[in-house]
């Protein structure tokens, strides 16, 4: 469990160094005021959303004439970058090869999407770094789910190619076949099964990282006992901490991680994003991120919010669901979503190198551990 503990101390000096282009002005208390105040905050702290959706389409007919504003979404967020994530198991998959089709497409869909919008994709912290810097904008590309694969591990080097930097292993219903137990659907296969295995070792030998969220506890403790970097769990909260919506809150239990299993993450190295659901505000929401950090420490919380950036907005498009769109997750959101969250950090009495940390840089140093060069 402990054996990244060496990796993680001999990336973090490198880390460091690079960091300081991050945000080289970070002092020890906040300093927030004003408009102006908060803009610097926001800049400086560089946040990262580790799971944002976009939802394309698996026919690629119906992609014809659908309108994406990701870029200035994502600078109305306030946001440096996202992990920009789709899955491909709803609804269900019935026939073999659907999966890797319904892949494909959406990959290329997202590449005509990106183009039109001037994003490319980030392929290693140098690419973040580097368009910060010259104030373009990247993603990161994930997938949520290993369906694509039907178990040809060979998938996952051309899916690489293509620049997926960030898997998720698990989603709600289980592959063909199954890498492990999905924590909605019950214990089937002990944790994670054989291929499951196969997956995180490939995972590790070409340098994508490794997003654990979905995983039962098992399977949890499985990858993390075989990944040679340190693992992700994306996007998640505390199963103490369940909100006022007593409906809402009995189906996201399953889905929450327990303290100690939390710790157990920490304990390896790993980082955990906070969500936005089961919260009524940003207020509620940095709560919930004090309350992680008080239990795994500042050095192992991120942000998660499975939320979208990336919505079709032409005229036939359907309305989108309440809280889903980023910039308006909760219902008196008034400013950008990033902008929110380090509005209300600075707030609660979070330093800025706290709010860096959790913005952007304990999701970098693992970034950075699990994809460069080997």
């Amino acid at each position: 469990m402990h054996k990244h503990k060496n990796v993680i101390h001999m990336n973090r000096r490198k880390f460091i160094a690079q960091s300081s282009l991050l945000g080289a002005a970070i002092f020890t208390r906040p300093i927030y005021n004003d408009q102006k105040d908060l803009d610097r905050l926001v800049a400086e702290t560089f946040g990262i959303d580790t799971h944002n959706h976009v939802d394309v389409p698996f026919l690629a007919s119906e992609f014809v004439g659908q309108q994406y504003d990701l870029a200035g979404e994502l600078k109305a967020s306030g946001l440096g970058t996202i992990c920009l994530t789709f899955s491909v198991d709803r609804p269900l998959l019935k026939n073999p090869g659907e999966a890797y089709e319904r892949f494909n497409t959406s990959l290329q869909e997202i590449d005509e999407l990106l183009t039109k919008s001037s994003i490319s994709r980030a392929i290693t912290l140098s690419d973040i770094l580097k368009a910060r810097k010259s104030k373009r904008q990247v993603v990161i590309q994930s997938v949520e789910g290993g369906h694509f694969l039907e178990g040809k591990i060979e998938r996952l080097e051309i899916a690489y190619q293509r620049g997926l930097r960030h898997l998720g292993l698990l989603h709600d219903n289980d592959a063909t076949p199954a890498l492990g137990d999905v924590y909605t659907n019950g214990p089937q296969f002990g944790g994670l099964t054989s291929f499951g295995k196969e997956v995180i070792q490939e995972c590790n030998r070409l340098g994508i990282l490794v997003d654990l969220t979905h995983c039962s506890d098992k399977a949890i403790d499985d990858a993390m006992a075989l990944s040679k970097t340190p693992v992700l769990v994306s996007h998640t909260g505390l199963n103490t901490l369940l909100g006022n919506n007593a409906t809402m809150a009995q189906m996201m239990k399953p889905r929450l991680i327990s303290p100690e299993q939390a710790k157990k993450v920490a304990n390896a190295g790993g980082v955990i994003g906070v969500w936005k659901h089961l919260t009524e505000s940003a207020e509620n929401y940095v709560a919930n991120i004090r309350q992680l950090v008080d239990l795994v420490g500042i050095d192992h919380v991120c942000l998660g919010t499975d939320s979208k950036l990336a919505i079709n907005s032409a005229p036939d498009a359907k309305p989108s669901r309440g809280g889903e769109k980023t910039n308006g997750i909760w219902e008196k959101q008034t400013k950008g979503f990033y902008y929110e969250v380090i509005e209300q950090m600075a707030k609660a009495g979070f330093t800025e190198t706290e709010m860096q940390k959790i913005g952007s840089g304990n999701f970098l140093r693992i970034f950075d551990a699990a994809t460069k060069t080997k």
